[in-house]
């Protein structure tokens, strides 16, 4: 899969020891839309912003949804697909340290498909706002794969029974599961820069 596959940025980090933060916007975003939260959540990485391949009614998203809160099963799985193969590439081209995925909305949840389908292939993942909306399949147990899964408090998108069971599900696949509540609704607030910038200082770097 060539690296031209998806419009993405790559802004390399001060910091090489530290793994690059692969960034998966909300629906209707763009590869610029985290780039400035993740400098602050982790100063010095590099980071690898991607906008997804998707539109719906003119708004990017990683796959194709039926309706509200009901995914198409069989394109999230090519996405996901899609998506790894473009990592491989990146890690060619970038940096060939395993990347932590740093995903808001629609883009955990790609995030949370692309570990389940090739957890090798992250260092680990952040999940802002992800939405359980359907039992996934495993390729492989995640082996104590760091997962920080955040949820809004006031979230009216994502009810907390949602939030909740998939932190539960990753869990019970064998990641290591951080499961938060930040202030806020289905939007990003300094309480989810704070948490994730304090859970990513105990992630060890690793390639």
């Amino acid at each position: 899969m060539p690296i031209t596959t998806y419009f993405h940025r790559f802004l390399p980090g001060s910091d090489p020891g530290l793994n690059p933060l692969l960034l998966l916007h909300r629906t209707g975003g763009s590869e610029s839309d985290l780039i400035d939260v993740a400098g602050q959540i982790a100063p010095g990485a590099s980071r690898l912003a991607v906008r997804g391949n998707v539109l719906e009614d003119g708004k990017a998203r990683f796959f194709r949804r039926l309706a509200k809160g009901h995914f198409d099963l069989e394109d999230l799985a090519l996405r996901a697909q899609e998506l790894a193969e473009f990592l491989d590439a990146a890690r060619s081209t970038y940096s060939a340290q395993r990347p932590i995925a740093f995903g808001f909305s629609n883009g955990a949840n790609i995030a949370m498909s692309l570990l389940l389908a090739r957890p090798e292939i992250l260092r680990a993942a952040i999940l802002l706002r992800p939405m359980w909306a359907y039992e996934p399949t495993v390729a492989q147990p995640l082996g104590g794969l760091p997962v920080l899964v955040i949820a809004g408090r006031d979230d009216t998108t994502v009810s907390p029974e949602r939030a909740q069971r998939v932190a539960d599900f990753l869990r019970g696949v064998g990641a290591e599961v951080s499961f938060r509540w930040a202030r806020g609704a289905h939007d990003l607030t300094q309480d989810d820069t704070d948490i994730a910038s304090g859970w990513l200082r105990r992630i060890a770097p690793a390639d």
